[in-house]
């Protein structure tokens, strides 16, 4: 589904980075070694390597890696893009900061384990940031899968990081435009944990 999604011309969500991440600007640190998983194509992980990031980008459909890497040489920087199902994927390196921004396309017992090997690969200290929709998004037309169950609560979120510190566990709304894939109002969560030392 996805690489048929991805095959054209056009950046489905765009070329410039989620907001979440603009807005979230001052916990991008050059030099931090990042990932971005289920990148798509690369608008995110392109900004987080402009932001002085070394980044690593996983991605299982081939067209949009094209697109991704297009857009890292159009922009002058380097990610190391990764052509990987993150959901068999054997995570062996370590991160300062991992990112997941609309990565909704798992039902909850999948996501569980993929949530457990994002935080394997969290060097102690070191940041998850997540973004996304909460069920609330359902019936708007504005972006996302059409599954509540795939979505995400602050509740949810929580429990999953139990334990964490949560820097931040925000539900809202807001007027979005990142491509035709997303654009309009939208229900969306951040969420931000550091991993215990």
């Amino acid at each position: 589904m996805w690489e048929d999604r991805f095959q054209t011309e056009e950046y489905v969500f765009g070329t410039s980075p989620a907001q979440f991440l603009v807005d979230h600007r001052d916990l991008l640190q050059q030099g931090q070694r990042a990932l971005s998983v289920a990148d798509g194509e690369g608008r995110n992980s392109v900004f987080m390597a402009e932001c002085g990031l070394q980044v690593t980008a996983l991605e299982f459909a081939p067209s949009a890696i094209v697109k991704a890497r297009k857009l890292a040489a159009e922009r002058d920087v380097t990610v190391d893009f990764q052509h990987v199902d993150v959901t068999t994927h054997d995570w062996p390196d370590t991160y300062d900061l991992v990112a997941g921004i609309f990565i909704q396309f798992l039902g909850p017992e999948a996501r569980e384990g993929l949530f457990h090997d994002m935080k394997r690969s969290i060097t102690p200290g070191g940041l998850i940031m997540l973004h996304g929709y909460t069920p609330e998004q359902i019936g708007r037309g504005t972006g996302g899968p059409p599954h509540a169950e795939n979505m995400y609560t602050e509740a949810e979120l929580g429990r999953a990081f139990a334990g964490w510190d949560i820097v931040e566990n925000r539900a809202y709304t807001r007027d979005i435009n990142e491509g035709r894939g997303h654009s309009g109002i939208s229900a969306l969560i951040d969420f931000i944990a550091r991993k215990p030392s």
